[in-house]
């Protein structure tokens, strides 16, 4: 008779900014090539490039294609993104060749503000000329918006950053809606599709037929309450709202052990 199977450990207690990493990083299963923006999405691709997606390919503004990273890195310019990455560039070779060629499948970003279309602010906080906060600006974050062929974005929801009206549009999103947004990205001969989904600390956006957020998956814990107390307008809900399912045993300690032991992302 053979040994009865022991069943996978449970998973542990996890963090409301733990369930946010790995409902980011399971959006990107079936993806092939990944631009990588600072922050918050660093860990969600790496985490990604570990489980869904292995054949991921990832792409860092510094100049690196085919990044594989022994650890997780820094910033877009740590040293770590170059070894066994398949090509290292210049920056202008990187934009002009991979992002503004159509190469890139997703660009993966992070944002200060955003609003119900997908609109994004990383410059400044308040009116541009006496801002509250000046923020990093765009960097290359503008370039990946319109010329990746779809933006996933993931942020921290709060009343302060999911917002009616983003104080400054640092990346395009569907600006006004759907239709209005095609029409400006066959205007001006954008490549992408916009974005695609945002992923929060309470749940998981897609973006209905009128280029407008819709919120499709509640992590668990969160409450539609709770959704709307952090939210700048009246959101759409799926009317086949799902729960998004708990990090395994496995995510958790790829993010507590390999990828961020100082928990400077996931606490």
């Amino acid at each position: 008779m053979s040994p009865r199977a022991e069943p996978p450990p449970a998973p542990a207690t996890f963090s409301k900014s733990e369930m946010m990493i790995v409902a980011a990083a399971r959006e990107l299963a079936g993806q092939h090539v990944c631009f990588v923006g600072v922050g918050l999405p660093n860990i969600a691709v790496n985490l990604a490039k570990r489980t869904v997606a292995p054949d991921l390919e990832l792409v860092y503004e510094a100049g690196v294609f085919g990044a594989r990273p022994a650890r997780l890195p820094l910033s877009i310019g740590d040293p770590t993104i170059v070894t066994g990455a398949t090509a290292a560039m210049s920056m202008f070779e990187l934009f002009a060749f991979y992002l503004q060629g159509g190469r890139i499948d997703v660009g993966f970003l992070g944002a200060a503000q955003i609003d119900r279309f997908g609109n994004i602010n990383t410059t400044v906080i308040g009116d541009y000329h006496r801002p509250k906060a000046r923020l990093p600006g765009s960097g290359g974050a503008c370039e990946i918006a319109i010329n990746a062929r779809q933006i996933f974005v993931i942020m921290r929801q709060s009343r302060r950053s999911f917002v009616e009206k983003i104080d400054f549009r640092t990346s395009p999103g569907n600006v006004g809606g759907a239709a209005n947004a095609e029409r400006i990205r066959r205007e001006q001969g954008w490549l992408g599709r916009g974005p695609s989904v945002v992923v929060t600390d309470l749940g998981i956006y897609h973006f209905d037929d009128s280029g407008e957020m819709r919120l499709d998956s509640l992590h668990p814990g969160a409450t539609i309450e709770a959704v709307r107390d952090t939210i700048g307008w009246e959101p759409q809900v799926s009317p086949d709202l799902a729960v998004t399912p708990e990090p395994t045993a496995v995510e958790l300690e790829l993010m507590r052990i390999e990828l961020d032991p100082g928990g400077a992302y996931t606490r």
